[in-house]
């Protein structure tokens, strides 16, 4: 037997690893958040496969889903929305897996930060603009360390995802703007990838308006910085001074 944790991506099926989507069609037992999980990726899961939804469950009551699947020597696969080492909670999880000597592999998915800048077409990554990207959240249930918090971060100019915090989109304008200014390029993607997909480009200090404008309340990504313009320098990646070797896409 062995525990799977497995990243469903933003929520267009075909964004699916090849081996997420094999485990997943071949599955006997899941465990997934029937809030966060796409349901175009829930239709994939057997229609004889164990099947549930964590949404109202306790981490002891997931582990017991896991112990009994052992006891009968299925697999588990625990499905989580993008991929699980963003804001996966999955470390107690697997620490709870380890204490009871059960076998558990991760497979990556497609974060929503990747799918939303996909749906931007845009690079996060700016020669001379941007050469950090920071994956961040607002304080809310999870208090964020004193040293992490927005404003310290936003010090760095950097191109900046915030996740979670939809809700709060005034105060984080409010953080950013010392900061980025008022004109910097910013977005809002509701739903990366899905149908329903929606995008919201604007200024920062537009940003707010727009966003309450079009009734995004929740599952949505915040991206702020100046890489989203396109402007600057061009990439030495292949400049013609450079010379074979030296393209290794991370220069």
């Amino acid at each position: 037997m062995k525990g799977y944790f497995i990243g469903a991506g933003p929520g267009d099926p075909e964004l699916l690893t090849v081996k997420a989507r094999r485990l997943i069609e071949g599955a006997r037992c899941i465990i997934f958040a029937g809030s966060l999980v796409p349901h175009d990726i829930i239709a994939l899961f057997p229609s004889d496969a164990e099947k549930h939804d964590s949404a109202g469950m306790t981490l002891e009551q997931t582990t017991g889903v896991i112990e009994d699947a052992a006891s009968r020597d299925i697999d588990v696969l625990r499905i989580h929305s993008g991929d699980p080492s963003i804001y996966g909670a999955i470390n107690e999880q697997m620490n709870l897996l380890d204490r009871l000597g059960i076998e558990y592999e991760v497979i990556p998915g497609v974060s929503s930060f990747q799918a939303a800048a996909a749906a931007l077409k845009t690079e996060l990554t700016a020669p001379e603009i941007s050469q950090t990207i920071v994956l961040t959240r607002t304080s809310g249930r999870t208090p964020l360390p004193q040293s992490q918090e927005l404003e310290k971060l936003a010090a760095s100019k950097a191109t900046i995802c915030i996740f979670l915090s939809i809700h709060k989109i005034d105060e984080v304008v409010d953080t950013l703007t010392p900061y980025y200014g008022k004109d910097c390029p910013a977005a809002v993607v509701f739903h990366a990838s899905r149908p329903d997909q929606l995008i919201i480009r604007s200024t920062l200090s537009d940003l707010p308006g727009k966003t309450t404008k079009a009734g995004i309340k929740k599952t949505a990504l915040i991206i702020v910085g100046h890489a989203l313009g396109r402007g600057g320098a061009v990439s030495k990646l292949y400049d013609k001074t450079f010379s074979h070797g030296c393209r290794t896409g991370e220069d």
